[in-house]
């Protein structure tokens, strides 16, 4: 049967020659030879299966057979199945067994539900009993085991500090728990009124008395022990030892550090048939004829003996319970020994450190002796505050003398009044003699000297001896010094503005005296560096600056003689606008307003001068008073230009008040002048026409007024008028003003507007 499938070559249909060229395409008698030699071999494959399927009839018979028995089969298998479903229709059995399923899982889930039920009821039982069973246990004396119940019952009923309720919660919980809350309530108070019989301070013996077995409300022979015990089983030993541990501070502690009146402890244990019932600690007043004063010694010593007697008598050597009675109080007791006596041992002088450095051993080895009895814990947390203290004494000196000398410094600022010396003139000589003046400073970095107040020099003294002390000093002090050398420039700065509020707003000597002082200040300040930075201590050399605060004090000095100078200029101006704009001069009334006016500014420069003259600087005097002069004169100036018609009488009028003003003057600008003299010899080459331009130009003015029309214009022409700070329209208006329309003056002023 193999040899049926075996596949056709067409190849071996053709004869060899054909097969010579595969790319040759066939010819038509190839193709018919190739369909007849197709056709015989299809006759062939014919009849072998023929001759196949004749010889396996047999087997395709059974073949046949067996296929027609399982057809049958499926078909009676196919009738019982459509016959079954016909039954089953015909009776609703699956509707019952769902009931019967339903029934079922209802009953197991109240078979569950009931005995969930009877597990609370029985837990909720239990519970009560418990309650029921610390209540006696309470009232019979008890209290370890009621103590133990309460416990177990917290964690069985949840008890927390969280006051939600959970609704799924039974509402008997919540009863529960308020009885709990009831019996602890009660073991607490019971716990404590214990305590507090167990632990006494007895003011007429002055003794603290422990006994050690108890009664209360009927409850005879308790022991102390069992007391702490149940304090520390139900969770409130630090509640039950609160009381004894202010009773402890307040009449045992706090004595032992009493400076005025030093005592000793003794303790005494009384035994009744070598059973100890009680226990004693004395406080008796010291009998040591050599303790004159309380010393580290002294204080450590006895603050153990008394933690010792706590240990044994009342903690009854219980390292955890030692433990919450240090949590405590030693907080506590640490601070009263800093404040009581590690503060006030602290020493005044940088000398004396030396001698802190006993007690810094000694307040090492009490924190180490209370360590070894468990009353504070390792080395390693917040519990040594005391050696902590002690070890940084450097800093707490440092900050006591930083305090002091920032006190010291607000004090000298704010007590000193500054107060000019009436003697002090310029040249530091009085009736022709040299005077030491009190106040004269010479300032470091400018080739001058002038008048400071008593607070600047006693604040740069302060200053200086507290650099000095730098030097002297450790890195720790000296940083301190430093700092509080730097807050002490700074006071100057946040007081003294404040204190002379009222004397900044108007023009008196305080005010230039506290520009001196900031003037003064920052040239020292700038000096300082130069002067002690070489001995300061290494660590803090690159820290240590001052040139900082320099540029401060030199701006607050520019403000304030800005100041001054715009108060000046200001009633320079409300006296000239008494003037009117000078006109109509040539009228007797105006005249004399203007005339009043000029003596107002007279009088006003002349009262400046002696404020200013004796106490500013020769430089800052000259250019300030410049600037003020320069104010009035070119206010006149442009007042008088802007006069639009000038009468003849009216400019001769103006001319003279011109002259008025300049010959009052004469004595101020001599004075300028002659400090422009001495000035010169240090490279100052500038003439007092050029520190006021309008001195040239209102000297001019004056001639201008009685000039003929040609020699106005000759002088513009030749640049006369120019330099002296005239402009084309000034000279053009103030022509208009003065000479009528003519073709001379229509001539002049072409030339001047250079129309020629």
């Amino acid at each position: 049967m193999d040899a049926l499938f075996d596949s056709i070559n067409v190849r071996e249909l053709l004869s060899a020659q054909d097969l010579s060229d595969p790319t040759t395409p066939l010819s038509a008698p190839d193709l018919r030879l190739l369909i007849q030699r197709l056709d015989s071999h299809s006759l062939q494959i014919k009849s072998k299966i023929q001759s196949y399927l004749l010889s396996h009839h047999n087997d395709f018979a059974n073949l046949f057979s067996v296929c027609d028995d399982a057809v049958s089969r499926s078909n009676r298998i196919s009738d019982d199945v459509v016959q079954l479903l016909s039954s089953i229709s015909d009776r609703p059995i699956e509707a019952e067994i769902g009931q019967i399923m339903k029934q079922m899982s209802a009953t197991k889930k109240e078979v569950r539900e009931k005995k969930g039920l009877l597990e609370l009821v029985r837990a909720i039982l239990e519970i009560s009993e418990k309650l029921k069973g610390a209540r006696e246990g309470l009232r019979n004396g008890r209290l370890r085991f009621t103590a133990e119940e309460l416990r177990e019952l917290k964690k069985a009923l949840r008890v927390s500090d969280d006051v939600r309720v959970d609704e799924r919660e039974p509402v008997v919980y919540n009863l529960l728990r308020k009885q709990w809350s009831e019996c602890f309530e009660e073991i607490q108070e019971v716990l404590v009124r214990f305590i507090g019989n167990a632990v006494r301070f007895e003011r007429e013996s002055n003794r603290i008395r422990v006994k050690y077995v108890l009664s209360v409300d009927g409850n005879d022979g308790i022991e102390l022990r069992t007391v702490l015990e149940a304090l520390d089983v139900v969770g409130i030993l630090d509640y039950g030892l609160a009381k004894v541990a202010d009773l402890m501070i307040k009449h045992v502690i706090s004595p032992a550090l009493n400076f005025g009146a030093p005592v000793s402890f003794v303790a005494e244990v009384n035994p009744d048939s070598q059973v100890i019932t009680e226990a004693t600690l004395n406080i008796v007043p010291s009998s040591d004829p050599k303790i004159e004063k309380m010393d580290g010694e002294t204080i450590y010593s006895g603050i153990i003996q008394v933690i010792k007697f706590i240990n044994n008598h009342i903690c009854l050597k219980d390292v955890s319970w030692i433990r919450c009675f240090g949590r405590l109080t030693w907080p506590r007791i640490s601070e009263l020994i800093i404040s009581n006596f590690l503060s006030k041992v602290v020493p005044k002088d940088a000398s004396k450190l030396a001698d802190f450095l006993k007690i810094i051993k000694c307040t090492s080895e009490f924190e180490t002796a209370l360590r070894e009895m468990k009353f504070i814990s390792a080395p390693d947390n917040k519990d040594n505050q005391l050696s902590n203290f002690a070890e940084n004494v450097e800093v707490h000196f440092a900050s006591r003398k930083k305090t002091e000398i920032l006190a010291k410094a607000r004090n000298l600022l704010l007590q000193c009044d500054f107060a000019a010396p009436q003697e002090y003139t310029r040249n530091g000589k009085k009736d022709g003699v040299a005077a030491e003046t009190p106040g004269h400073v010479d300032l470091l970095f400018l080739s001058e000297s002038c008048v400071v107040s008593k607070a600047a020099i006693q604040l740069m003294k302060l200053v200086h001896q507290t650099l000095k002390d730098v030097c002297l000093s450790s890195p720790k002090v000296a940083f301190e010094f430093y700092r509080a050398a730097r807050d002490a420039l700074l006071l100057y700065e946040v007081v003294i503005p404040v204190k002379l509020e009222r004397q900044l707003d108007g023009i008196n000597q305080v005010a230039v005296l506290m520009y001196n002082d900031c003037l003064y200040l920052s040239q020292e300040i700038l000096g300082l560096a130069f002067e002690y930075r070489s001995d300061f201590p290494s660590s803090i050399k690159e820290h240590a600056i001052f040139v900082d605060m320099a540029p401060r004090f030199h701006l607050m000095a520019e403000e304030i003689l800005q100041r001054q100078v715009k108060l000046v200029i200001h009633n320079l101006r409300e006296a000239l606008g008494g003037a009117d704009g000078f006109q109509n001069t040539h009228q007797m009334q105006q005249f004399q307003s203007a005339k009043f006016s000029i003596d107002q500014v007279v009088f006003i420069l002349e009262k400046v001068r002696l404020i200013w003259e004796p106490l500013l600087l020769a430089s800052t005097y000259k250019r300030s008073m410049c600037m003020v002069l320069e104010s009035v004169f070119s206010r006149v100036a442009k007042d008088i230009l802007l006069l639009d018609d000038m009468a003849a009488e009216e400019t001769l009028e103006l001319q003279r008040l011109i002259h008025v003003m300049l010959e009052s003057l004469i004595s101020l600008l001599d004075s300028l002048a002659a400090l422009q003299v001495v000035t010169s010899q240090e490279g100052i080459t500038c003439s007092l026409d050029d520190l006021i331009p309008s001195l040239r130009k209102i000297r001019k003015l004056a001639d201008l007024l009685d000039m003929p029309l040609k020699s106005i214009t000759t002088a513009w022409e030749s640049g006369q008028l120019h330099s002296c700070g005239f402009t084309t329209s000034e000279v053009v208006d103030f022509i208009k003003a003065i000479f009528q329309d003519s073709t001379l003056r229509r001539e002049c002023l072409g030339r001047i507007n250079g129309d020629f």
